[in-house]
């Protein structure tokens, strides 16, 4: 078996990137689909991983806010959870925040995904709070620079 990875999402990927994202978001947890998606997507760098037959099944995005990375919009399909997909994406939305010369990144984690991005290295900071009607955490990263791996 080889290992999962990720790649940056290009324009024929977007419309297996929006299918992911709203049976993740819209039918799974209830997010309203105006809601999920946002004009920021036009300006995001989205990461995709596949599975064994080339369907993308996870995705997220990574924005330039204020000379930080945010990273956001990650979606695992159900079936593909806890097999790497979602660290692949995420280690790749690093590896573009890297290249970019952004080493702070910030990210609003569901709270129910909180272990997966501190098993990344990611820390909470503040309170949680509601998020599209989910209960959130803000978690920030300091990216090092040995992180970004060729």
């Amino acid at each position: 078996m080889s290992a999962v990875t990720a790649a940056v999402a290009t324009a024929a990927d977007w419309p297996e990137v929006v299918a992911v994202r709203t049976r993740v978001f819209v039918e799974e947890q209830g997010v309203p689909p105006e809601v999920e998606q946002d004009a920021a997507d036009a300006t995001a760098v989205h990461a995709v991983s596949r599975d064994a037959t080339g369907r993308v099944v996870a995705t997220g995005r990574l924005l330039e806010r204020e000379g930080r990375a945010v990273i956001g919009r990650m979606a695992v399909e159900a079936g593909v959870r806890g097999r790497g997909h979602g660290a692949a994406v995420l280690d790749e939305l690093h590896r573009q925040a890297l290249a970019r010369g952004l080493t702070q990144v910030e990210l609003h984690a569901q709270v129910t995904a909180r272990g997966f991005y501190e098993r990344a290295g990611y820390t909470a900071v503040g309170g949680e709070y509601e998020e599209a009607g989910i209960v959130h955490v803000t978690m920030r990263l300091l990216l090092g620079h040995g992180a970004l791996r060729t």
